[in-house]
């Protein structure tokens, strides 16, 4: 997607914000299937991150969910 890897259940509004901000990072990540994550929705809602990653694999928090 223009450039970058979107991986796992990411929210539409990030992947729209990404694109727009343009950040040096490969991509953008939600590990694991978090409740409450686009595609994960029923009851009791996790709090989940997404993660943003580089070429050489450094991650960092993108988002807070």
């Amino acid at each position: 997607m223009q450039g970058y890897v979107i991986e796992g259940h990411v929210p539409a509004d990030l992947i729209q914000r990404l694109l727009k901000e343009r950040p040096a990072v490969a991509g953008l990540a939600v590990p694991g299937m978090p409740v409450g994550s686009p595609g994960m929705e029923g009851p009791n809602p996790q709090p989940y991150e997404v993660i943003s990653f580089d070429k050489a694999g450094r991650t960092s928090v993108y988002a807070r969910r």
